[in-house]
């Protein structure tokens, strides 16, 4: 039986701490899915597809990693692509608390998808998307932070 998970997130955009996470995650899982969150709550820059575009070319050398969109409820998304597990990164202790809720809430949803808490490299340790579009937008270099895709999608934002 494949041992799929899921990497949920809005991805906005796919940092490369995201991508060292999927393929630290590769030596644990046959599969991993790469679940790119709609979030317009979060008045994310990159649209969806763009999002999900640049997440399957950051990954499409990696083998086992499919990227979707997705929407609703993560827990059943996890269980209508077989998942038994949800990854999730944890940068620094102040990512904890929120994560832990969310992983309690998604056992209690369903019992059979565990929540598998995964550090970056340290190199990555400090990276959000967050600070790298602040960097961006300023016309700071975003080089080695992000997939080439990404800073190509900056400079046309940020022109």
């Amino acid at each position: 039986m494949k041992k799929i998970a899921i990497y949920p997130g809005t991805f906005d955009p796919i940092t490369n701490g995201h991508v060292d996470l999927i393929q630290r995650g590769l030596r644990i899982f046959d599969q991993i899915i790469v679940a790119v969150a709609e979030k317009p709550k979060k008045a994310p820059l990159f649209s969806i597809e763009e999002r999900t575009k640049m997440a399957k070319e950051a990954t499409k050398r990696l083998g086992n990693v499919k990227v979707e969109p997705f929407d609703g409820l993560l827990i059943d998304y996890a269980r209508a692509k077989g998942a038994k597990a949800i990854i999730r990164g944890l940068r620094a202790v102040s990512d904890f608390e929120y994560e832990f809720q969310m992983a309690l809430m998604n056992r209690r949803l369903d019992s059979e998808v565990e929540t598998v808490f995964m550090m970056p490299s340290e190199e990555y340790s400090y990276l959000t998307s967050s600070i790298v579009k602040e960097v961006a937008s300023l016309k700071g270099s975003t080089k080695g932070l992000v997939p080439d895709i990404v800073e190509k999608e900056f400079r046309k934002k940020f022109r």
